[in-house]
């Protein structure tokens, strides 16, 4: 498998790489990935497969993003080779690239398999030319396509499922601690990150949505990924103190996750993390195209203006149909996916 990165793609690629897993666990499945995602996948290097690693039985590293900085460096030669050198020593018999760029098309002609399967339209138009099969997948979300492309490794029929996520003892003992005097509260995670501007919803919106919450008895509490501090201490201001900022690691990250019973957020990784794992989720879209890679497989509500289209221009500034949505419709959704739980 090569899927690099980011962290949405990675598990959106996950449900199909499970269902490969669980179709034939006899085989060797591994995977080339980026070196910053492999929480996703294993919580300890060397692991075997189980509960710390429990789809994958092996993963190559490829930092692909810092030999593109760095290109003609000893350095980034040295790396390329090992992993060239690592991947061609096993003889595997396909190589599946489910992120469709001419990197992840590169990677998969490293390994020197005779099988190199690809979409026959993939999101990098030049990637298809290095496949020696090409998939023409009909599916409208990402994952329902990337099943089908492992149906072609596969050769039999295949259906999207939970995926398996790595259990990190550390990160869960951290949560325990963390929750541990909520009592009986729910707690509710919010997520005012965004990968860019555009799909970036208002963080004084966010407090809003978070004030609401609190109001209904959710304890809150905020995740802020790297350069997003400033955004997770306004909703704090704006609570009062009340919500609690959170930047944590990817295995903590996981970990809180699993126990949140409701999740808040854009168009991000760690909104599709919460997908991965079925906690309720409320999906805040702008420019980006739900239908594709919204919300799946778990309990959820979307909001998205009729005025916005697909777009994946990097601006800087709220995409217009994002600003149309205001609070009182993200807490009524909210109300109304967790009303339908309680059924």
């Amino acid at each position: 498998m090569v899927r690099l990165g980011a962290m949405g793609d990675i598990l959106h690629a996950l449900p199909a790489v499970t269902a490969l897993r669980l179709a034939h666990p006899a085989w060797e499945i591994d995977w080339v990935v980026e070196p910053r995602w492999r929480a996703l996948l294993t919580a300890r290097d060397g692991a075997s497969r189980g509960p710390e690693q429990p789809v994958v039985d092996r993963l190559y590293y490829a930092a692909t993003k810092e030999w593109r900085r760095t290109p003609l460096s000893t350095k980034t030669g040295q790396e390329i080779n090992a992993l060239r050198r690592q991947l061609r020593a096993e003889l595997y018999s396909a190589v599946l690239d489910l992120q469709g760029s001419v990197r992840s098309a590169v990677v998969g002609r490293m390994v020197g398999c005779p099988r190199l399967i690809g979409e026959e339209t993939p999101r990098e138009a030049p990637a298809r030319w290095f496949y020696t099969e090409r998939v023409t997948t009909h599916g409208a979300h990402v994952i329902e396509q990337d099943v089908e492309l492992a149906q072609a490794v596969a050769g039999d029929t295949l259906k999207a499922v939970a995926p398996l996520l790595p259990v990190d003892e550390a990160a869960e003992a951290w949560c325990d601690g963390l929750l541990a005097s909520s009592g009986t509260r729910p707690v509710a995670v919010i997520n005012p990150g965004a990968g860019w501007g555009a799909k970036r919803w208002p963080v004084e919106r966010y407090a809003a949505v978070a004030f609401g919450l609190m109001e209904r008895g959710y304890r809150i509490l905020v995740n802020a990924g790297p350069g997003e501090e400033q955004m997770a201490d306004t909703i704090v201001t704006r609570t009062s103190g009340a919500a609690i900022p959170l930047a944590t690691s990817l295995e903590q990250l996981i970990a809180l996750t699993r126990r949140a019973d409701l999740f808040v957020a854009g168009d991000t990784g760690p909104l599709h993390l919460a997908c991965a794992l079925g906690r309720p989720v409320v999906g805040i879209y702008g420019p980006t195209d739900p239908s594709r890679n919204g919300p799946y497989g778990t309990r959820f509500r979307v909001l998205r203006s009729p005025m916005s289209k697909r777009d994946h221009t990097r601006r800087p500034e709220p995409e217009a149909g994002l600003l149309t949505i205001e609070p009182d419709e993200v807490l009524r959704a909210a109300d109304e996916l967790l009303a339908g739980e309680k059924v």
